[in-house]
């Protein structure tokens, strides 16, 4: 079946549908990834974008039900060069064309993602659709360009938890820092979107975590007495969401507090700090990240499509990292008390896996304060 990718500036690609007919709207991005497309489908920070993978041959090893961040696929919208149609994989339980029409992802496939990229990369990220109904492209233009961005947007609400639920999924055995007999701090982890596997990196290294809603005050929060408070990843514009910069303003230099993500960007908001929105934003698994304590660098994870002002970030925080391809902040910390945050996945599924010891700094304050 034939389908059009129409961007908002006029630009259009034709292509073959798969997953469903229909027509998807929302922000179009590319994703540098080589695999991991099933963790990119169900992360809830995609809510509201159409996700691109810039590489050619996607869906070889199928989908299973070990690796979803989410109990449901959030992207608006899947574009790709070509979706494989052999599956080959032991833990394979679908195809992903199949798992795409079990939750009515509408995909598009056999345009040049190459060109897609260096367009998004050059002109930047831009609202566009997916139709196999109306295949007009100047039609499908205009209803792009009427389409809201994600600047002001508060998607948070539409990912978040509807209530508290705690975390009981075993440590996955991917790693077992030494820990002494007993010590099993709690978290309390605000979800504006958490994946799963942010959870189980916690329980991994022996947290019990408790997940909230994205609105749970935070005085109910405090009443749980927790050893440190987690600031997840999660979708839209980290300003629109005010109630949240309220709340992390109550733990600083009250209890440890970690973010990630978009839970980096709020950390810095609540700390006096502004944000603003990136060309084309930050997704894939091979960002290149300086840590600016050790002069290493990290080969990380990332799905961002904002940044914190440096010019506007407060003497009380200390930049700990930056992106190398830019150089845009990638990790904050306070000078005096523990509170820090990575802007970049340490938990990242499939991989990397080289940050993975940036959980240990919270951890260990944790610890210390009890």
């Amino acid at each position: 079946m034939r389908a059009v990718l129409a961007l908002a500036d006029g630009t259009y690609f034709e292509g073959e549908s798969f997953g469903v007919p229909g027509e998807a709207l929302g922000e179009v991005v590319f994703n540098t990834s080589m695999m991991g497309y099933q963790e990119i489908l169900t992360d809830p920070s995609y809510r509201g974008q159409i996700v691109t993978m810039t590489y050619p041959l996607i869906g070889n090893y199928g989908v299973n039900e070990e690796d979803v961040e989410s109990h449901r696929p959030w992207v608006e919208g899947f574009i790709v060069k070509e979706c494989s149609p052999v599956v080959s994989n032991w833990r394979a339980k679908q195809s992903l064309p199949e798992f795409m029409q079990d939750h009515g992802i509408v995909g598009i496939e056999g345009i040049d993602t190459r060109a897609l990229t260096r367009h998004l990369r050059d002109y930047g990220a831009q609202e566009g659709i997916i139709s196999t109904e109306d295949v007009a492209p100047a039609a499908l233009s205009a209803r792009a360009r009427a389409w809201p961005s994600l600047d002001g947007r508060d998607l948070v609400q539409d990912v978040t938890c509807a209530a508290s639920y705690p975390w009981q999924e075993d440590a996955t055995a991917f790693a077992k820092p030494e820990r002494q007999a007993g010590d099993s701090p709690l978290i309390v982890a605000y979800d504006y979107g958490i994946k799963r596997n942010t959870l189980r990196r916690f329980a991994d290294w022996g947290c019990r975590v408790t997940v909230v809603p994205a609105s749970m005050p935070a005085e109910a929060v405090l009443e749980m007495q927790p050893d440190g408070v987690f600031l997840s990843n999660g979708p839209g514009d980290p300003a629109a969401l005010s109630y949240a910069i309220e709340q992390i303003k109550h733990f600083l230099g009250v209890k440890p507090v970690m973010g990630i993500c978009l839970g980096h960007q709020l950390l810095a908001l609540a700390s006096g700090a502004q944000t603003f929105k990136l060309k084309f934003g930050h997704h894939g698994g091979n960002q290149p990240i300086r840590d600016l304590r050790t002069e290493r660098v990290l080969i990380t994870a990332e799905n961002h499509g904002f940044a914190i002002d440096p010019e506007t970030l407060p003497d009380a925080m200390e930049v700990t990292h930056v992106n190398l391809n830019d150089q845009t902040i990638e990790g904050i910390r306070h000078r005096e008390w523990p509170v820090f945050s990575v802007q970049y996945h340490p938990e990242a599924s499939p991989g990397p896996h080289d940050a993975y010891a940036l959980f240990e700094p919270f951890i260990t304050s944790m610890l210390a304060a009890q």
